[in-house]
């Protein structure tokens, strides 16, 4: 198996573009909880344009790439992901997709690759609940790419184990660095890492192993959330 080692400072993603929100679905001064959606683009080689409802919402978003948060007033939306510089919405690489947000919900829709290769797109509800224990944070991992069942390692020991595209597993950490690693599962070789991450007390920090496997494009993507990611009429 291939090995692919990540720099700890591959897990700091910037959020180097910011949404440009629909006319329409600016719920700034008519939604006292609107939902909250952020975009991760986590398909290798593919620049893409990201359209809510119709309208042109990111331009030319890169690989790797997190967007957002976008506000949006509960309800249903259809996310379509084209090809850069796109005209419309009308022909899209991936999609459409249907989601529903709930009023006050905190999101990530990640374009990404499934197991066998093929460009898909998952929406994930982030849980932004704070542990009772100040000194605890939460490290949620997420299988977003075209490779098997994997473990998470932490200090050379599987943490999370099995973990498949597009599902996710929650841990409950005290709050401080820790060096994990992914592997397939049931071995101990990494194919991402190891590296260092951060978890920050009371937030949820998300890890993305997204890419392909086997064209040697596995990389690793960070967010962090916490119950004040919310928005009010006060903003």
């Amino acid at each position: 198996m291939r090995k692919i080692t990540v720099a700890a400072g591959a897990l700091s993603l910037a959020a180097s573009l910011a949404f440009a929100a629909p006319a329409q679905a600016d719920s700034r001064h008519h939604d006292d909880h609107p939902a909250l959606l952020s975009v991760l683009h986590g398909v290798p080689g593919l620049t893409v344009d990201v359209w809510v409802n119709g309208d042109l919402t990111l331009d030319n978003f890169t690989p790797g790439t997190l967007a957002g948060p976008l506000e949006l007033a509960a309800g249903d939306y259809q996310i379509a992901i084209t090809g850069a510089d796109a005209t419309s919405a009308e022909d899209p690489v991936i999609g459409p997709v249907h989601v529903e947000l709930d009023e006050g919900g905190n999101y990530t829709a990640v374009a990404h690759l499934d197991a066998e290769g093929t460009p898909t797109a998952s929406l994930f509800t982030n849980d932004t609940k704070a542990p009772r224990n100040e000194k605890k944070g939460k490290l949620t991992v997420r299988h977003v790419a075209a490779a098997p069942a994997v473990d998470v390692l932490a200090g050379g020991s599987a943490v999370i184990e099995g973990l498949s595209n597009p599902d996710e597993a929650i841990l409950k950490l005290r709050a401080g660095t820790i060096s994990a690693s992914v592997a397939a599962a049931g071995t101990t070789d990494p194919v991402i890492g190891p590296a260092d991450i951060t978890v920050e007390g009371g937030k949820n920090t998300i890890v993305y192993a997204w890419g392909s496997l086997a064209d040697g494009t596995l990389d690793v993507a960070v967010q962090v959330v916490d119950g004040r990611d919310r928005c009010d009429d006060d903003h």
